[in-house]
């Protein structure tokens, strides 16, 4: 989800684990390192030179390209602004696009915050990160997504599937039940937290700016 906020200190484009797979059924993850190795030395950068100018550490910069670790959807938005591509590249496909694509439960990328409690399932189209994402957020009891500011104009959509949620934005505090919606602005530090004593679910829409 957007930018720097706390929801983004995990690994992102691993495929979430749904028990025993046949390799014939799990497709390999893109090898995310090697295009932007690629791209860099195709433009001449020293590591040294795309850590300062994406704001990403070199020891971290050195790991991804070496495919030993996998980005964030917001570190590969930063480095993908400061290779000048966008970040779809990366996972361009050479065929051509099918007429109905579906994505089964064991491709859709997920983001864990054990000590958080949370959990997000991003449904949302990698191509469209940065600009319109969504997500189904699970919250264990005392579980809480605390997030950052993100870019200015940032609006966040949050439909309550189960439980009880409380959204803190902008100053306010507001309790959501089952079925309801809250919209607010998320350009400013926000927290989704779980408000009851069982598991809550969501569905998460974020509209940047």
């Amino acid at each position: 989800m957007a930018s720097s906020g706390t929801r983004r200190s995990s690994t992102l484009f691993a495929p979430a684990a749904s028990g025993p797979q046949s390799a014939s059924t799990v497709a390999a993850p893109p090898r995310v390192g090697e295009q932007i190795q690629r791209l860099r030395s195709e433009r001449r950068m020293t590591l040294d030179e795309l850590s300062r100018a994406a704001g990403v550490s070199k020891s971290m910069l050195s790991e991804i390209e070496r495919d030993k670790a996998n980005p964030t959807i917001a570190v590969a938005w930063r480095l993908t602004n400061a290779l000048g591509v966008s970040l779809d590249s990366l996972f361009a496909q050479q065929k051509a696009p099918e007429a109905i694509a579906v994505s089964g439960p064991h491709e859709i990328p997920t983001l864990s915050g054990h000590e958080a409690r949370y959990q997000l399932r991003v449904w949302g189209p990698i191509e469209l990160a940065g600009k319109f994402e969504w997500y189904e957020l699970t919250l264990q009891a005392g579980g809480a997504l605390v997030s950052n500011a993100h870019e200015p104009g940032t609006r966040e959509h949050l439909t309550v599937l189960q439980g009880a949620i409380e959204i803190e934005a902008a100053g306010a505090t507001r309790k959501l039940k089952a079925a309801d919606t809250a919209r607010y602005i998320a350009d400013e530090p926000h927290a989704i937290r779980n408000a009851g004593k069982g598991e809550a679910k969501a569905l998460l829409v974020v509209i940047h700016g």
